[in-house]
């Protein structure tokens, strides 16, 4: 099978993910949940079932508050996991109580850049210039992929078309393969 623009890495493994959801408001209703249907999170729904469509398996899912030290706690504890990927949904917008860039950002070994600079270019299409709002980003700590998406289901399904088709890849390089 030939499909154009696929790396031959990517037509074959599967991969691991951790999905953190980061919503205060989401998380003062429904407490912490390790599925996104018990907190009506679509975003985490989304990511999850785009997962599952691609043979791959969810391994974590956690829904947190926008605060500092609980991203970072669940951060580190998906990073010593057995995750090869973590995603991140929500908290990477302008507001004072956005903090996952700052959370984590410094956990950062690697930057992915050319990640935040498709995503933007790519939502330009469908926000306009709204886009420069978003402070998507990715990188790369401990062997595993991170990327931090806004929260939004249009966002999270827009950032997941552009990564997962080149996943198998990203790993190799990560794993130094």
């Amino acid at each position: 099978m030939d499909i154009p623009g696929l790396h031959k890495e990517n037509m074959q493994g599967t991969y691991k993910y951790a999905i953190l959801t980061v919503s205060t408001s989401r998380y003062g209703k429904y407490g912490s949940v390790d599925r996104p249907e018990r907190a009506e999170d679509a975003s985490g729904k989304l990511i999850w079932g785009m997962i599952q469509v691609q043979g791959s398996e969810v391994v974590h899912y956690e829904l947190i508050p926008d605060d500092m030290e609980i991203i970072r706690v669940a951060l580190k504890k998906c990073m010593y996991s057995d995750a090869d990927v973590i995603i991140f949904t929500g908290g990477t917008g302008l507001s004072p109580a956005d903090v996952t860039i700052e959370s984590v950002t410094p956990y950062i070994e690697k930057e992915i850049p050319g990640f935040g600079e498709l995503f933007r270019q790519k939502s330009t299409e469908q926000i306009g210039n709204a886009v420069m709002l978003t402070r998507a980003i990715a990188g790369v700590a401990r062997q595993k992929a991170i990327f931090c998406l806004p929260g939004s289901p249009n966002a999270v399904k827009l950032g997941l078309e552009l990564v997962l088709p080149e996943m198998g890849h990203i790993i190799k390089h990560i794993k130094g393969q």
